[in-house]
Formats: structure tokens, C-alpha cells, sequence
């Protein structure tokens, strides 16, 4: 909230008091061009406004002054209550000049304009960005975002870590919302998913009003300091991720289990570590032979980049671009056609039954495998990152430096040795095989 300001000549009503009648007002400056004014006349005062619109002051009439009669806050006011109703005026003129939207700033109206912001710096997932944005809409949508509290945003954000997840089903129930599956309070892996979801849907929240209170000026309205949503803080210790990857052996018994078209397209996540959709996108002219690699043009991240292909990956791009001109798809169904959003989904879990992989995995496990096959043979992270897209290696670190467990007890097998420990005989048992 914008600070109150203080004057001694204006703050009481025994102050105004002494003050000489004139006809030109007592002013004070509450913000850079923009003022308060008391002024004095025989027998009461009135407040009034003023700010320099670039050529000359614009004056309003806010109210009488609490000189005789109690201020009630509407007609008659306190100074504090002057500067509020002149803020007010302020941001109407601001609205005016800058074309924003009339009426309060709205949660709806800021998550609005931060989806055309999302669009036009080319945000990396517009897609899920966009649905969570309907979900903050569909719970604060109507609150105004000066008037948005601590309080009701962590009450939010704690019903989300507590509700059961949304069905994939668009259907909605009498309330006009998605039906819930309820969450099982013993499923602990469950819970920490639900919190894990809470804490992005913050972060998207906090990112919408830190652009709002960015934009304030230019949209024309006075937001509050941000602490309103700063203290507003996610729940530790729940994003610790549970990340799956197929063996070596799973890998093969998928691969046969596959229909043909839809091994091509698996064989090529397994050996590049690509998601579903830029392999779909992959055309003849990204495979480069000599360079032994291929180049992703349009990747999540927004950034294109090239992974470094091994002898078995270059002998099946090889195969996949034979005969194809520079233009074509490398990847296509049997019949030709290109590979759509849910085109793997079913076929993946015909695979997965067929091969004995239960549960079912998802495409996206795929470059789980990749990467963790990597990390199991000892590549560095910066590596991994390369190769999987990543920014930076906080993600590659956050799924693949834990390594396989085997990996990790081979190491210390290995390296640690015995310090003489000594054992009875009678309590030395066969170990395992």
C-alpha cells in the first residue's frame, strides 16, 4: 500500500486550525506531480487533488474537511482519507490515459496479460502454463489484485496440496468444476505429488502479480508492495523427484513388443534422449552424418541444440532418412501420416503389456532411460544437460545424479575396502548370491 504521508500543518483538525484563510490552496506533494491540497475558507475547509498532466495541472474536488463534523469518509474526510480518495482519481487518469481496462485490475485480467507476455517472449510451454492460469482464474479470477491478502493466497495454495487430483475428463460437476479423485491420506507419494502441484501453481501465480506490480504504471493501476505474495512461501522437502528408467533388458523386450512404425520412433527416443514432440517434428535435414549428430530446430526449452549421436544411432537415422528428400519427416506411421500428440499414448501401453513392463511406462521415460543410462556410466551432468536440453545442470543433477543404485554400491565395493572389522564365526552367515 502506498505510504501516508504527513504534514503538520494539515494532519489534525486543530492544526488546519491555525492556517490563514486564502483563496490558494495549502498543497502537499504525495507523489512526483501529484498533490494534495487543503483549502481554507472562512468558515471550513475542502480537499481537492492535483497532477500535471505533461501541459498543465488538472485539479478535483475531493471532499469537505473534517474541520466541524467527524469524517465519515465519503463526503467529509480526514487528511489520511484525502490521500486515498486522491489515489484513487490518480489511477482513474491513469486508466484513462494508457487505455486500460476500466473498473478494478482483476487476478483474471493480470493472468491475461501475462499469457500475452508468455506468448510474445515465446515461453517454453504455453500449453500447461495456460491451463494453470485457468486454474488461478477459476479460484481468485474475480479478486482485485491490490486488495489480494497473505492470507487468502496461502489458504489456496493450502487447499491445493490437500485436494485430490483433477480427472483428465473436461466434464464438469454441478459447481461448474472438474471432478477430483480423492486423495488416499496413506499414499504418502501421492500427497507429496499434490504439494509438488500446489508449489508450481504458487509459483505461476507469484510470477503473474510480480509482472502486474512491474506493469503497474503502465497499466494504470496502483498495486500494493509485494509482500502480500511473497509471504506467501512453497512447501518444503516435496519435490524430491521419482525418476524411472527402463534396464537395458527392458529396453530390448520393449523395442519387440513395439508394431514397427512405433519402434522407429522408440528407438530414436532411446538413442537421443528427445521428447515425443521434437521427434515428431525431426526431418531429413536435421540428421547430419558427418557431424554424427542431430540438430532439435524447436525444443521445449525455445533453444535448439544439437545431440551427439553413437555408432548405433547414426546406422538407424541413416536407415530412417534413406530415400527421403531434405524436407521429409524422419518419423511417420506405417500408413505415412505424421505422428499427432496422442498418437503414442495407446500404442505404449499395448507395448508395456506385451513386453511385461508394469506398470506401464509413459514416451517420456524413455528420455528418463537416456539419461539416466548416462549418468549410470559415469558422463559428467554438463554432459547429460547437453544432450537432454537442459538450461543449466540443476535439472540434470535433480534426476540423474543420484545414479542407479547398483551403480552406486559397484562404486563403493570398490573403492571403500575393509577396515578389519571383526566378525565371530558364529554369526558369519552366507550372503546371497
Amino acid at each position: 500500500m502506498a505510504r501516508t504521508v504527513k504534514d503538520v500543518r494539515l494532519d489534525s483538525r486543530a492544526a488546519r486550525g491555525r492556517l490563514e484563510p486564502r483563496k490558494k490552496p495549502y498543497f502537499r506533494v504525495i507523489e512526483d506531480g501529484k498533490h494534495i491540497g487543503y483549502y481554507k475558507g472562512l468558515r471550513t475547509g475542502s480537499w481537492l487533488a492535483r497532477t500535471f498532466d505533461g501541459k498543465r495541472y488538472v485539479e478535483k474536488k475531493l471532499g469537505t474537511a473534517d474541520d466541524t463534523l467527524d469524517a465519515n469518509g465519503l463526503d467529509i474526510l480526514s487528511f489520511t482519507q484525502a490521500q486515498v480518495a486522491a489515489r484513487k482519481w490518480f489511477d482513474e487518469l491513469a486508466m484513462a490515459v494508457h487505455g486500460a481496462p476500466a473498473g478494478p485490475y482483476t487476478v483474471e485480467q493480470a493472468c491475461k496479460d501475462y499469457l500475452a507476455d508468455y506468448k510474445h517472449r515465446r515461453g517454453k510451454d504455453e500449453y500447461n502454463t495456460n491451463l494453470r492460469l485457468e486454474r488461478v482464474k477459476a479460484a481468485l479470477g474475480e479478486v482485485e489484485v491490490r486488495k489480494l491478502t497473505a492470507s487468502q493466497i496461502k489458504k489456496w495454495h493450502r487447499e491445493l496440496g490437500e485436494a485430490g487430483r483433477l480427472t483428465r475428463s473436461q466434464k464438469v460437476n454441478d459447481k461448474g468444476e472438474r471432478n477430483r479423485i480423492e486423495l488416499d491420506p496413506k499414499d504418502q507419494d501421492a500427497k507429496r505429488r499434490r504439494l509438488a502441484t500446489a508449489n508450481r501453481m504458487l509459483t505461476v501465480l507469484k510470477a503473474v502479480l510480480n509482472l502486474a506490480f512491474k506493469n503497474q504504471e503502465e497499466l494504470g493501476v496502483s498495486i500494493p508492495a509485494q509482500t502480500a505474495w511473497q509471504s506467501a512461501t512453497p512447501t518444503r522437502a516435496v519435490e524430491a523427484p521419482k525418476v524411472r528408467h527402463l534396464t537395458d533388458a527392458e529396453a530390448v523386450r520393449l523395442l519387440n513388443a513395439c508394431p514397427a512404425d512405433f519402434r522407429e520412433i522408440v528407438a530414436a527416443a532411446l538413442l537421443t534422449g528427445c521428447r515425443y514432440g521434437e521427434l515428431c517434428r525431426l526431418r531429413v535435414r536435421d540428421f547430419d552424418a558427418h557431424a554424427t549428430a542431430i540438430r532439435v530446430e524447436i525444443s521445449k526449452a525455445g533453444k535448439s541444440r544439437s545431440i551427439a549421436l553413437t555408432d548405433e544411432g547414426i546406422a538407424h537415422f541413416i536407415r530412417l532418412a534413406a530415400g527421403k528428400g531434405r524436407d521429409d519427416l524422419l518419423l511417420v506411421q506405417a500408413d505415412g501420416g505424421e505422428w499427432s500428440a496422442s498418437h503414442q499414448i495407446r500404442r505404449m501401453k499395448d507395448a508395456c503389456e506385451v513386453a511385461k513392463i508394469a506398470p506401464a511406462i509413459s514416451f517420456h521415460i524413455l528420455r528418463h532411460t537416456y539419461g539416466s543410462r548416462l549418468a549410470m556410466r559415469g558422463a559428467p551432468m554438463a554432459v547429460i544437460a547437453q544432450q537432454l536440453g537442459h538450461a543449466d545442470t540443476r535439472m540434470t543433477e535433480r534426476h540423474y545424479a543420484h545414479l542407479a543404485p547398483s551403480y552406486v554400491s559397484d562404486v563403493v565395493r570398490s573403492l571403500l575396502g575393509s577396515i578389519g572389522v571383526p566378525v565371530p564365526a558364529s554369526n558369519v552367515q552366507a550372503l546371497p548370491a
